[in-house]
């Protein structure tokens, strides 16, 4: 072949083809290039994905190279080629697409192949001259797509765990702050979109903390459980067939080392092949927090909906012009694209679980789909909060008056009165003001069922948003 050639021939079980001489990649990625063109999203999309690869592949080369089926010269260069991986190097040569047949198999290739290269060129050779070290002879080495692809998704998906706790954890200081901010802000508390009695708006935000930090406190305790556990040394099926019987105890020790993550052998490698249960508990945690950020985003959009005809008890950030045709209308574009986020979330769930369940035998060969859907849930959750937090939640303003005005029109304060006026009066008082438009005070003074003492003590915010002891009436 020609120095100046664009091309490098490379050959494989179906025949030849002409690889990119700049490629780092071979015959076997560039056939799975050519074969699945359907998200347009590839490997190379999740850097974390990519590390756990790399960290997999020396892991393994390690072990080999201890066990004594590796020469020191292949275990050093493929070593090299790792290190540059994790390093964030050689990410754009991780070209196949994210769904793809054969289990992961062109997932699992196109690292064997761009590691051999980068070998290759260190120890003095030509990309593609595999007899000197080759793609599944060395680098695949003990190993098949079925232990080492889902140990490296496992991994992938631990090395990005500690940045969407920390953005969750943000967002529920972001919330929390809020809670103290508007601690004095009374309002009205609402059920089924009707007045039903009064709290804070501090504790409403509150609350929105609350809600999170129980999925933080779960994501945190839980996903770790579900993910340490890794089939790597069950190689095929998990009967470890071509590989050394030391070489299980090794390589997963060694990939604790060198990923610093608490890996350890799956008890039964044989169930640990096909079982994909930690994907479906992992990915309906995702779930359950997207569900809970939504439905927070649509209480954000009704308390700031207006702002003159809504609610309005609550302004967000302008963040851009709201219409093309409605001079001065600002939408609440940050909280709805929260919602979107949420529902490709509660998508991806789905799409997981069904292919999930539709493993057969020894193996379920969906895994792409599930490592596509669990990457694509923590990426857009992780940025959905984040986005939430920096550019609504730090600077929503209360508008105090429209709440204490609400408070002071809202059939709903009947309910504090009614302990001391007794139901039937408070219904027939709740009745006369929604009939006349006058309010519940008015009415109480009016028909003197209750001293002004009395009810300035009965409506201080501090009796009306918490528990408290009730005279008993004669």
């Amino acid at each position: 072949m020609s120095p100046v050639a664009s091309f490098r021939i490379e050959k494989d079980l179906l025949g030849t083809l002409e690889v990119p001489s700049e490629a780092y990649y071979g015959i076997q990625t560039l056939r799975a290039v050519n074969n699945f063109r359907l998200s347009g999203v590839p490997l190379s999309h999740y850097p974390k994905l990519v590390v756990g690869l790399a960290m997999v592949k020396q892991a393994a080369a390690d072990a080999n190279h201890q066990l004594g089926h590796l020469s020191t010269e292949k275990h050093a260069a493929i070593s090299e080629a790792c290190a540059r991986l994790i390093r964030g190097d050689f990410h754009d040569q991780f070209v196949v697409d994210m769904i793809q047949g054969g289990a992961g198999t062109s997932t699992n290739m196109n690292a064997n192949e761009v590691i051999a290269n980068i070998a290759l060129e260190a120890m003095g050779h030509a990309k593609g001259e595999y007899k000197y070290l080759h793609p599944n002879n060395d680098v695949n080495m003990a190993q098949s797509t079925n232990d080492a692809y889902p140990t490296a998704i496992r991994l992938g998906l631990l090395l990005g765990h500690d940045t969407l706790l920390a953005s969750l954890d943000s967002l529920i200081q972001a919330f929390a702050a809020k809670g103290v901010e508007f601690a004095g802000v009374l309002k009205m508390g609402r059920t089924q979109l009707q007045d039903a009695v009064p709290m804070t708006l501090g504790q409403e935000f509150k609350a929105f903390a609350t809600t999170l930090g129980e999925d933080l406190d779960r994501l945190r305790r839980l996903a770790p459980e579900l993910l340490t556990e890794v089939n790597l040394g069950g190689t095929a099926i998990g009967t470890g067939i071509n590989a050394d019987p030391g070489y299980q105890k090794l390589a997963v020790e060694r990939l604790a080392a060198i990923s610093g993550q608490p890996v350890v052998p799956a008890a039964d490698l044989i169930e640990a092949t096909s079982d994909m249960g930690a994907f479906v508990l992992f990915s309906g945690m995702l779930k359950r927090t997207a569900v809970k950020l939504s439905k927070i985003c649509n209480d954000l959009r009704l308390l700031s909906s207006g702002p003159r005809t809504g609610i309005n008890e609550i302004n967000l950030p302008a963040r851009q012009p709201g219409s093309s045709i409605m001079p001065g209308k600002v939408n609440p574009v940050i909280p709805e694209a929260v919602n979107m986020c949420a529902f490709e979330i509660m998508g991806n769930d789905l799409a997981l679980t069904i292919a999930a369940e539709g493993g057969q035998l020894q193996l379920n060969v969906m895994e792409p789909l599930i490592a596509y859907k669990v990457l694509d849930s923590i990426r857009l959750l992780q940025r959905a909060m984040d986005m939430l937090r920096e550019h609504c939640i730090t600077g929503i303003t209360a508008n105090v008056e429209r709440c204490h005005q609400l408070v002071e029109h809202s059939i709903g304060l009947v309910t504090a009165l009614n302990p001391y006026i007794g139901y039937e009066n408070a219904t027939r008082i709740a009745k006369i003001a929604l009939e006349t438009g006058r309010g519940v005070l008015e009415l109480v003074r009016e028909e003197k069922l209750l001293d002004e003492a009395t009810l300035a003590d009965i409506l201080k915010p501090e009796n009306m948003i918490a528990p408290r002891l009730i005279p008993l009436r004669a």
